[in-house]
């Protein structure tokens, strides 16, 4: 099954002294197309913490830098999200430099997860999310 893909370019914020992408900021890129896969499926995050009452929390990122990216690149962004328990997701994510290669950067594992708004003590994925990672694994 294909991953989730979410479009990104490279600004100055984005980069240090160089031109190339500090190694920090992948972190916002990972989490910008995690966020837009929500959006895509149709959840709103900002629903889930007030009308839900949960949130989701990063809990382990590991990141393998493969190759800089540099000031201006157009970035794809992957998302393959698995269950990794009752309260948990594990994302797969690579970053990719647009070119006819689609050059590898950056690829994660990053696990997020459910947690109360309020307590921040770990909640059952909802149904609903387990309904759209069903769909996703076509099960």
């Amino acid at each position: 099954m294909r991953p989730f893909c979410f479009p990104a370019r490279v600004y100055w914020e984005d980069t240090d002294g160089g031109g190339v992408v500090y190694y920090a900021n992948y972190l916002r890129f990972l989490e910008r197309a995690r966020t837009e896969w929500l959006r895509a499926a149709g959840i709103s995050q900002q629903a889930l913490a007030t009308e839900q009452g949960i949130v989701f929390t990063v809990t382990k990122v590991e990141v393998h830098y493969r190759r800089p990216a540099r000031l201006d690149d157009e970035l794809l962004v992957t998302c393959s999200p698995e269950r990794a328990g009752a309260a948990s997701l594990l994302f797969a994510q690579r970053i990719l430099r647009r070119s006819p290669d689609d050059t590898l950067l950056a690829e994660a594992a990053v696990r997020v997860a459910c947690v109360d708004a309020r307590t921040f003590r770990p909640q059952r994925l909802p149904q609903f999310l387990i309904d759209v990672l069903e769909q996703r694994e076509g099960g």
